[in-house]
């Protein structure tokens, strides 16, 4: 994914998506209150990507993580084509996580 805002781009990487918001990797910090468009890239098993979907959102929080910074981002209202693609990228997101949990471990133990 690549954070834009003013002139700035920061790419980053999440693992933890949703219909309202995310939380996402960066190696630099984006001061929290500020308005920004995410573009949200799929990467397929065959290293293959989908289109970016653009999302404006705003920073509620942002803390240093290691030798980088984690973000939560509260994406602001959505029009109706952009909630229909959010829904087909996180239906692809589900379908991948049940494919690949295990089966025997509990739902506490998959995001630890």
């Amino acid at each position: 994914m690549t954070f834009h805002f003013g002139k700035k781009k920061i790419a980053g990487r999440t693992h933890n998506l949703s219909r309202g918001g995310l939380c996402a990797d960066l190696a630099d910090a984006i001061p929290m209150g500020v308005t920004v468009d995410v573009d949200i890239v799929l990467v397929f098993d065959d290293d293959m990507q989908s289109e970016a979907l653009r999302i404006p959102g705003r920073v509620v929080w942002c803390t240093p993580l290691d030798e980088a910074h984690q973000i939560g981002l509260s994406f602001l209202p959505l029009d109706a084509e952009r909630t229909k693609y959010l829904a087909l990228f996180l239906g692809y997101l589900d379908n991948t996580k049940k494919e690949s949990a295990p089966r025997n471990q509990s739902i506490d133990d998959r995001f630890r």
